[in-house]
């Protein structure tokens, strides 16, 4: 099994090629870059692991919830190379990607969402090393998030987000935390290979983004100034 995966809803620009078992991966905090180096870091990629695009058998994405521009050129990217080349898409999300780099078996991955919430949901780590989602995903404040029925590794930005508040919430249920984590194109090509095995892609028109909230910006006067006449 061959695939190109692409996650981009972070800072991180990342992008993997699962290659029959091997990985190959180029990870870099670039904000703003990720139109500039998603395709050159995908075909040389593609190169090293000595695969043409005709031999990949889908293409994964990471589908958020993250930064709306970043999802959406995940989304956009992964549509057009699977529409060009009549592969079946693999949607990931984010968050469980971001949830591979937890500790333990009982993980709690939160993406900052700016505007005084959190992305965030629950995952527990199978026999096999991946993750699977306890329950929904979700977006609010720290301290509206659900308590856990057991202690959580935190992993991801909204540890750090409204100073330490959601860290704050979970108090001793939380056995440690990463905040500086972001997702990686790699733990995405592993869960997508789950996935195709399954018999779970789609067809490239049916990739939909997951947002979680519709509303991008704070108004003026939700930021408290002053409205233009």
């Amino acid at each position: 099994m061959n695939l190109l995966a692409i996650e981009t809803s972070t800072e991180a620009c990342s992008v993997a090629v699962y290659a029959d078992g091997r990985l190959f991966e180029r990870h870099e905090l670039a904000p703003r870059r990720h139109t500039q180096l998603v395709l050159p870091w995908a075909e040389a990629l593609l190169a090293e692991a000595g695969l043409a695009r005709s031999q990949l058998d889908a293409i994964a994405v990471g589908r958020g919830p993250g930064a709306f521009t970043g999802v959406r050129l995940a989304i956009a990217i992964t549509q057009g190379l699977a529409l060009a080349l009549d592969r079946p898409v693999l949607p990931v999300s984010t968050l469980a990607v971001l949830a591979m780099q937890g500790q333990g078996d009982d993980i709690l991955a939160a993406i900052d969402a700016r505007m005084g919430e959190v992305y965030a949901g629950n995952f527990r780590r199978d026999d096999d090393g991946l993750v699977e989602a306890v329950g929904d995903e979700r977006v609010c404040a720290p301290a509206a998030v659900a308590l856990p029925a057991s202690a959580v590794h935190g992993v991801g930005t909204g540890f750090g987000a409204e100073a330490g508040a959601l860290v704050h919430r979970l108090g001793d249920q939380l056995t440690g935390f990463d905040a500086g984590a972001l997702p990686r194109a790699a733990h995405l090509a592993v869960l997508a290979a789950r996935a195709f095995a399954r018999g779970q892609a789609i067809a490239p028109d049916a990739l939909e983004p997951a947002y979680l909230r519709d509303k991008v910006a704070l108004t003026l006067a939700e930021q408290g100034k002053p409205t233009p006449r």
